[in-house]
């Protein structure tokens, strides 16, 4: 037998060190995690079976067997499942492939991971939460449809390496020994074991078995007992999702959850229907209460687990959800599909639309009765979830309006904490107002002291505040219920006309002051411009018409996107007393040097008020010195 000894890769190592030495509570949950596992390799053992009849059990039973042996202090946990061959189980239990584990190690090294048990399954790194109670884990392994008895042994005792050899399996599939560290040897009373199954493992739908010691009467004698062994499964392997709404309770739906999702936090919502006609399937779906950490990742998997007649098909059906609601998981079986479906035949199947149609319907018809009916909730899912769901105004054209009907925004007219809905605001639009103003921020009272807000405050218009670094992409230019919406940071802006006349003669009347402002700042602005939404501060930058708005530019840069070069309209407020104090100087001598340094001081004022640095740090700063050390002066 050849062994040969290899190191986990650096993750693992510490992932193990704080599994050994970090979690004391709720170890329970190994039990959990290892039936999962073992659920798992059935469920993709029984697909494949469906095309390779080697695979297949010859009595067609799938079974997870627990054995203990409590002279050896040994937990068995087997499947007759998939199983592993020699690089299977290297890149299975050596390695951690997944693009959260730096989160996962984060989360585990948090004083708050002792009461958050949900970390370990929601990572996939469930395995090695037996190291908690054992401090030597065996793993026997056979790949089904081999018609040899080769298998493959896995041993660690969790100091940093493991060991691998080739051995003789007699059954196909896997076993994973744990040998318990002496104060848990609680794990191996059948009582502890059942009570665990019940409470984490009641819904795997393959029979949890385990040899146990019963009294019976004797056939012999009357009156006398004697003991036999007999099997026992020890869960209900009950459909849920295939039973009566009126049937289940709210334990059985968050116990469900829990084992479907590894996610301890009882979801937020709970959707159960049943679709019957053009397309008959079941869905259970559940809306967390949380968004997993990897949910903006491009790995993150989503889409509900797809069922056609009770035979699990795929772990995340992608196909079945639109990208904006991804956060939704669950469980779809299908009575129309045929059992061996496979990913590009869903892709081209008119019941996979209607199903899809169908749950996208149902998920959005919830939140707006939850909306209505059940507000508090709905504002923990949306301050959780609403980001995501606002990518559906954008992608799904069918639908943009009824999402947006779901969508809630802080307002210049609420307090902090509350929300405006797009239908409130265009109930509240003051007489004569064509759109829906916005403004982009970064953080809300940042944006509230926003000197764009300045003539929509004078004139009592409402401005809605987008935080989220999608949103100007998301609304620029989207219209809801007629009233399309505008960005107060672009385009020329005038609030009235009575305005805009006013603006246009001042224009004329300064025309060459203008036209000087603009050939000093010709290498740094597109134009320059009167404001129109400036009341008491000198001078801000905007975007033209169409433009990128700058948080959005921003953030497209940090995401390593190239973008051409985007100067912006310099606006000045003609009723400010440095306007008129310039124009004096600008009559007086055109071409002062002071006048240039006033210019290009309002460009940097500018950069500033938009959240950008001065184009020349030094300069602002030696010049702003100077002109205080000026000041001070005069008033001495």
């Amino acid at each position: 037998m050849t062994t040969e000894r290899l190191e986990f890769k650096t993750e693992v190592k510490q992932l193990l060190d704080l599994m050994i030495h970090s979690l004391y509570s709720h170890k329970e949950v190994f039990l959990r995690e290892l039936i999962s596992n073992a659920s798992d390799a059935i469920d993709r053992a029984r697909y494949e079976s469906l095309t390779d009849s080697d695979i297949l059990e010859q009595d067609g039973s799938w079974k997870i067997k627990i054995t203990v042996d409590k002279d050896a202090a040994t937990l068995m946990i087997s499947d007759n499942g998939i199983g592993m061959d020699h690089a299977g189980v290297v890149e299975a239990l050596g390695t951690i492939a997944h693009s959260g584990t730096k989160e996962f190690l984060a989360a585990l090294q948090s004083k708050e991971v002792k009461n958050n048990p949900e970390l370990i399954g929601q990572f996939g790194v469930g395995f090695y939460s037996s190291f908690m109670v054992a401090d030597k884990i065996t793993v026997l392994s056979r790949k089904a449809g081999k018609k040899d008895k080769k298998g493959i042994q896995w041993e660690s005792t969790g100091d940093g390496t493991y060991t691998v050899s080739d051995v003789e399996k007699e059954t196909k599939g896997t076993d994973v020994i744990l040998h318990l560290k002496d104060d848990e040897k609680k794990y191996l009373q059948q009582w502890e074991i059942e009570s665990v199954i019940k409470k984490y493992s009641d819904f795997i739908e393959h029979p949890i078995c385990m040899d146990v010691e019963t009294e019976v009467d004797s056939t012999l004698k009357k009156g006398e007992k004697v003991k036999v062994t007999e099997e026992k499964t020890f869960n209900s392997m009950k459909a849920l999702w295939l039973k009566d709404k009126s049937e289940l309770t709210e334990d059985e739906y968050k116990e469900f959850y829990k084992h479907m999702s590894h996610d301890f936090t009882p979801p937020a919502k709970v959707i159960h229907y049943k679709a019957e006609g053009t397309s008959e399937f079941t869905a259970l779906l559940y809306i967390p209460s949380r968004a997993p950490v990897n949910i903006l990742y491009k790995d993150y998997k989503m889409g509900p687990m797809l069922y056609v007649k009770r035979v699990q098909i795929m772990d995340h059906c992608e196909d079945l959800l639109p990208q904006y609601l991804r956060f939704a998981k669950g469980v779809v079986d299908s009575s129309d599909l045929p059992l061996n479906v496979s990913r590009e035949i869903l892709q081209h199947n008119r019941q996979m639309d209607i199903m899809k149609t169908s749950i996208t319907k149902k998920i959005l018809d919830t939140l707006d009765e939850m909306k209505t009916g059940d507000y508090d909730n709905y504002l923990k899912i949306y301050e959780e979830f609403g980001r995501i769901l606002k990518e559906g105004v954008h992608f799904d054209l069918s639908r943009r309006e009824a999402i947006a009907d779901l969508l809630l925004f802080p307002s210049t007219k609420i307090d902090a904490g509350k929300f405006r809905t797009l239908q409130e605001y265009v109930e509240n639009m003051k007489e004569g107002q064509e759109e829906i103003y916005y403004i982009v921020g970064t953080a809300l009272n940042e944006a509230l002291r926003s000197p764009y807000l300045e003539a929509f405050t004078k004139k009592d218009y409402e401005v809605l505040v987008f935080l989220d670094d999608i949103d100007d992409f998301i609304f620029s230019g989207f219209e809801y219920k007629g009233k399309k919406m505008k960005s107060i940071t672009k385009g020329d802006m005038a609030l009235d006309k009575e305005e805009k006349e006013e603006k246009d003669k001042a224009q004329k009347k300064y025309e060459k002051f203008i036209d000087l402002v603009k050939d000093i700042l010709k290498d740094d602005v597109k134009d320059v411009r009167f404001s129109g939404r400036l009341t008491d501060t000198i001078c801000c930058l905007v975007a033209d018409e169409g433009d990128l708005d700058p948080q959005m530019e921003k953030l497209l840069k940090s995401m390593g996107q190239e973008l051409p070069p985007m100067q912006r309209i310099l606006e000045i407020n003609p009723t400010h007393p440095l306007f008129a104090s310039m124009n004096v100087i600008f009559e007086n001598d055109k071409k002062s040097p002071i006048l240039e340094e006033y210019i290009r001081l309002l460009y940097d004022q500018a950069l500033v008020l938009e959240g950008s640095k001065p184009k020349d740090p030094g300069a602002f700063s030696k010049l702003i010195a100077k002109l205080m050390v000026e000041n001070a002066g005069t008033a001495s």
